[in-house]
């Protein structure tokens, strides 16, 4: 029996957690040196960027690119954070900096060309110890998203498929590098015949030994750089048949920093503060911020998607900034630190209806104290809500869901049926936090601004500042 031996090391959604990177980049060095006679496959599985850190924001993601042409991958896929809060041009920029790596991804392309742009392609055939291995990568598919971006993206997985029939006669081993989350990666596993091996990321999913799916291997490392998964397989010539060997996700607390990483970073934080240092505002009194209750800050924010939106009203839950800002200079980095979510505003039609149920909850510890993850989503819990053109007279002591006695739009009583232009933010639209919010019609998504341009926009408004201390709530 002639056996060839296949081994692939991968990372994903590591978020631009810059102090796991030097462990990371040696974990990667000691498995490379462990596994020298057949050359693994280093990959990285998307979601690498996060620009809530400030390397990524004052790099333009730059410092992540030199993190990673000194740690030394093989192909890097783009995950929904690089290809949803870069713009083409800057994805352009930086991925025009990597060094011995390919980008790869089949189901986004130009749309003004309908092909992939120049810095990536669809698939990539390794050559390893006398086997061909064909690699395909793919990215979550948010189609609204994208096409305001100047992308056109495709169904993910009719794309698998219809690369699987191209690739599978030419190599031995197929991979799919998937930024799509674990059902559609055993979505794929379960429609597609002819995968091999489903790297996965996007969902934050922790194997700690690959699943056997439908014959398909599925494998992924959880998130934020604590695991780096090292498989390593035999494929046996005469059968044509691949068979794990081991399978593992590696503590990268378990390795020691890399010094060369580790300065390397300590220089691009310090270049990214010095560009992010820079005065947008000068604020002759501080703006506080309360997840609570009505604040002016939170006031300020949602009266700038009103404005930003073209909206009857604006809502936005105060969870979302951090912290308050104090009299005197803000600066880009100031604004990253007390809002980091890559959040973007949004114009949605809701009934009144709707909108009042909203309001209820946001008089509910329930709501105000949730904490909730994910959907770029970067606070610790989810706030009250903050309005603009909206007053709402609440009795505090009232039970749940009856607390509420009045509600005017732009001082006009609320309308239960009548549908609304609300301003508001994209994670609502995807259920998640207020849920009645979700409800309603997304009219525009707006890209590629996030919600602290917005806010810084307003800091720039003396009036809108004078207007943030009028208060929405009243208890009565």
């Amino acid at each position: 029996m002639d056996e060839r031996k296949l081994v692939l090391l991968h990372t994903n959604d590591i978020h631009s957690h810059f102090e796991r990177m030097p462990r990371i980049g040696e974990a990667l060095r000691q498995l490379r040196s462990k596994h020298a006679a057949c050359n693994p496959i280093v990959i990285d599985c998307g979601d690498h960027m996060d620009r809530m850190r400030p390397e990524t924001e004052g790099s333009g993601g730059l410092a992540n690119i030199a993190v990673m042409n000194e740690t030394g991958y093989d192909m890097i896929v783009p995950g929904n954070n690089e290809g949803l809060t870069m713009t083409p041009d800057k994805l352009a920029l930086a991925y025009g900096e990597r060094q011995g790596y390919s980008v790869v991804c089949a189901n986004l392309l130009d749309a003004s060309t309908g092909e992939p742009p120049h810095w990536m392609e669809p698939y990539r055939i390794f050559e390893r110890d006398g086997l061909r291995v064909g690699v395909i990568g793919l990215t979550a598919y948010y189609p609204d998203f994208y096409s305001l971006l100047g992308w056109q993206i495709l169904d993910p997985i009719e794309t698998a498929g219809r690369l699987t029939e191209l690739l599978r006669p030419q190599v031995e081993v197929l991979v799919v590098v998937s930024h799509l989350g674990i059902t559609q990666d055993k979505a794929m596993a379960e429609r597609i015949a002819g995968i091999d091996l489903i790297i996965g990321s996007h969902t934050h999913h922790l194997l700690e030994e690959p699943l056997l799916h439908e014959g398909t291997y599925i494998a992924a490392a959880g998130c934020y750089g604590r695991y780096v998964g090292e498989l390593d397989f035999r494929y046996d010539t005469d059968s044509g048949s691949l068979r794990l060997h081991s399978g593992a996700c590696l503590d990268t607390d378990g390795f020691p920093p890399s010094p060369e990483l580790a300065a390397l970073i300590r220089e691009e934080e310090q270049a990214s503060r010095e560009r992010l240092g820079h005065s947008v505002a000068m604020l002759a009194e501080p703006i506080a911020i309360d997840w609570s209750a009505e604040s002016g800050l939170g006031n300020l924010l949602a009266s700038g998607i009103r404005r930003w939106t073209d909206a009857e009203i604006g809502i936005v839950n105060a969870g979302q900034i951090l912290q308050g800002l104090e009299a005197g200079a803000v600066t880009k980095y100031r604004l990253l630190e007390i809002c980091p979510p890559p959040i973007n505003p949004c114009l949605v039609r809701l009934r009144g209806e709707e909108i009042r149920v909203a309001l209820e909850e946001a008089l509910l510890e329930d709501f105000t104290g949730k904490a909730i993850k994910g959907f770029g989503f970067r606070g610790k819990v989810l706030g009250t809500l903050c309005l603009s053109g909206v007053r709402v007279e609440y009795a505090a002591d009232a039970d749940p869901y009856r607390k509420i006695r009045s509600i005017e739009i732009n001082g006009e009583r609320l309308e239960p049926d009548r549908v609304y232009n609300v301003g508001t933010i994209d994670m609502f639209t995807f259920g998640i936090g207020y849920l009645s919010l979700g409800r309603g019609e997304t009219v525009a998504y707006y890209l590629p601004e996030f919600i602290r341009d917005v806010l810084e926009k307003q800091l720039g408004d003396i009036e809108e500042i004078r207007l943030s201390s009028v208060p929405r709530w009243y208890s009565v």
